[in-house]
């Protein structure tokens, strides 16, 4: 199993987050670990401790995003930079409309989330996208500039555009939050296993009310997602690991 996108050292997992590396190499093959300007550093020296199964993606998030001035945001490119040879993609980074619906906010957002596309672009990097009520807007970005390997991560939009997703050879990641939404579920059990893949977002969307995400809980969607699918959750997971490898290059 691997976990493609979790925070292990965000507030909730940082705390035990050793413990909870030990606890998934029990079952696991690798979890990809999604770092922020906040812990970047901390991250990197966490991926080299467990060098072949943590794996590290580095981005800024829209929060990220409004919280910092563009002198820190190049700042953190620069850094990014640096450490090229220490990270599998760009991200996640995106546009996120819920948090920030205005107008107003809106073009700072979109000029930065362009810059992070060049980044990956220059170091070939694939990109992992926040997108939450900005799906549309976020694929249009990354088709209209011809990107190829973009991750549509926890993607809750409509499924006229997962279609479009799919059609354009994207991946979406379907998260531990498979039983909550409807179009997430069809799109676990319809659309092609070979553009799926599977994550936590680990500390957060728990399918256990009242306790703390964890990584190895990617075997809850592996097993929704056989279900769904009526096959075994061997085959859905040799899959799974086969798209992670090839697209992520591990």
């Amino acid at each position: 199993m691997i976990d493609t996108h979790c925070h292990l050292l965000h507030k909730g997992l940082l705390e035990k987050h050793e413990q909870v590396i030990q606890e998934a190499r029990k079952s696991m093959t690798a979890i990809i670990n999604c770092g922020y300007p906040g812990d970047a550093k901390e991250a990197i020296e966490l991926t080299k401790k467990h060098k072949g199964f943590i794996f590290l993606t580095l981005g800024l998030h829209p929060i990220d995003i409004v919280k910092m001035t563009d002198d820190q945001i190049d700042e953190y490119i620069s850094f990014v930079k640096n450490h090229k040879n220490n990270i599998l993609a760009i991200g996640e980074i995106g546009l996120d409309y819920h948090w920030y619906p205005e107008p107003e906010k809106q073009p700072r957002l979109e000029k930065i989330f362009q810059k992070m596309l060049d980044l990956a672009e220059e170091l070939n990097l694939p990109v992992i996208l926040h997108t939450r009520k900005a799906e549309q807007r976020c694929f249009d970005i990354v088709a209209e500039r011809g990107l190829k390997n973009v991750v549509f991560h926890c993607y809750a939009g409509n499924l006229t555009l997962a279609q479009k997703i799919i059609d354009q050879g994207y991946f979406i990641s379907v998260g531990t939050n498979l039983l909550r939404g409807k179009n997430t579920k069809k799109i676990a059990k319809n659309y092609p296993l070979e553009q799926l893949l599977t994550e936590t977002d680990a500390p957060f969307l728990s399918p256990y009310p009242g306790k703390q995400n964890v990584p190895q809980n990617v075997a809850f969607v592996l097993e929704e997602m056989s279900k769904l699918r009526g096959v075994t959750v061997s085959e859905i997971d040799m899959v799974i690991e086969g798209n992670c490898k090839k697209l992520f290059k591990i």
